[in-house]
């Protein structure tokens, strides 16, 4: 194994502690874990001369030596649980640390659906997970995936056969108590949607107490044919927490995938998105709305590769920036040689309410086919001030109307989310942030 540095070597240590209570786990599991931690010590964190972290750097995780913690979390109850689950119905699998909590979950599941935990999933039928884990995520080039397949304990597994319909959502809601200190939570996430199948995912990353805790989540999407899966990701964390997401999707033929993160959350949160449209007729379509104020960082990187004929993508990424927060998005999409007829269409906007703001947002448009329809475009600019004057001349205040044109912005996003609770409880939080929201509301 390579040298250490002092960044590194407390999670090499984790890695070390963690073998004994791994001993029972699948082999293709184990030799995993082996060359993620080994990859994660060749690699060491990102820094800004890495052109993919550019904007963005990782010192508030570096430099401090996050530990492991039990799945435990005082005083928390399945109702208390129920209530920080926007009241989605359904199934509701509550994950304290990266480990599920059964006593904290519930299952509403049509007949042949899994859903649970992965850790129990490849303890009793490793065979299910096999073909997947590991094969879609890029662990071997990216370190924080890296180190979540070394230390990963538990997760969310999630398969649906073929042909199946869930009429409610599964909502996998994930916390990290910060009053037992300077801890990381690693979750490895799995879901496989059969050929024919419809699910709709929620993953809720929720702050609770107060004080620093790291995330580090990696999920794993498979779509077969003519599958459609609607994932959502939910990012609401502390002032003061840390999160670096992984996500990776393989979309098979005629299948469809609908991705909507929204981040409001965290003091430095860097969401990774990687899409392959991987046989032809595929399609996806990637919505983001981030909120950040203060002194908060966030880093959207997403990636679509059109990899055969017949392919559509549509993106749009939306930014609200105040303070002196900072807000980076890069986008890029990957039209290959054998992938003629695709349409794919990217948009970044952004509005910055402070002269302190920053936003830095990077389309890029890759195509090695000559048949094709893409678009791509970024705008970075402040409320309009032909539009506030005319509302202040229909008698809103200077806030009020403020708050509308930025409700307006953030709309477009929020409104495409299919979940009406999500969708209230996204907009309330939204009209809290803004400075008379009780002004927007008589003015509507």
């Amino acid at each position: 194994m390579p040298a250490t540095t002092p960044s590194i070597a407390p999670y090499l240590a984790a890695y070390e502690a963690l073998l004994p209570s791994r001993a029972g786990e699948p082999a293709f599991v184990r030799a995993a874990r082996a060359a993620a931690i080994e990859r994660f010590a060749a690699l060491g964190f990102p820094t800004p001369a890495l052109e993919e972290w550019r904007y963005t750097s990782v010192d508030l995780i570096a430099t401090r030596a996050f530990g492991a913690a039990p799945a435990t979390m005082n005083g928390l109850t399945a109702a208390a649980a129920e209530r920080l689950g926007f009241g989605l119905g359904g199934t509701r699998l509550v994950f304290v640390n990266g480990r599920l909590r059964p006593d904290l979950s519930t299952a509403t599941l049509e007949a042949g659906v899994r859903a649970g935990s992965l850790e129990r999933l490849l303890a009793e039928d490793p065979g299910a997970a096999e073909p997947h884990l590991g094969r879609i995520a890029d662990v071997g080039r990216r370190a924080f995936p890296a180190l979540n397949a070394a230390l990963a304990t538990d997760g969310a597994a999630i398969i649906v056969p073929p042909g199946a319909v869930l009429a409610g959502p599964i909502h996998l809601i994930f916390l990290a108590p910060r009053d037992a200190g300077q801890i990381a939570a690693h979750p490895r996430n799995l879901l496989i949607a059969g050929e024919g199948s419809e699910v709709t995912v929620v993953e809720s990353y929720l702050g609770v107490g107060a004080g620093a805790a790291w995330h580090n989540p990696l999920t794993e999407i498979v779509l077969e044919s003519g599958a459609r899966v609607r994932h959502l990701r939910v990012q609401r964390q502390g002032e003061d927490e840390l999160h670096t997401s992984a996500v990776a999707v393989e979309v098979g033929r005629d299948a469809s995938f609908a991705s909507h993160v929204i981040t409001t959350g965290g003091r430095l949160t860097r969401n990774d998105l990687d899409v392959m449209l991987a046989a032809p007729g595929a399609e996806c379509s990637l919505d983001g709305l981030y909120l950040l104020a203060g002194s908060q960082h966030l880093d959207n990187h997403t990636h679509i590769d059109h990899a055969k004929p017949h392919g559509t993508s549509r993106e749009l990424y939306k930014g609200v920036l105040s303070g002196a927060s900072r807000g980076v998005f890069n986008g890029r999409i990957l039209v290959r040689k054998d992938a003629q007829k695709t349409d794919a269409r990217q948009t970044n906007r952004n509005l910055l309410l402070s002269d302190a703001a920053l936003v830095d947002t990077k389309p890029e448009l890759e195509i090695f086919a000559d048949d094709v329809k893409c678009t791509h475009g970024a705008t970075i600019g402040q409320l309009d001030e032909a539009s506030l004057f005319y509302l202040r001349s229909r008698g809103l205040s200077a806030d009020a109307g403020r708050s509308l044109l930025i409700h307006a912005f953030a709309a477009e996003v929020i409104g495409r989310i299919p979940l009406p609770p999500l969708r209230a409880g996204l907009e309330s939080d939204l009209l809290a942030r803004l400075p008379d929201f009780r002004a927007i509301e008589e003015g509507m």
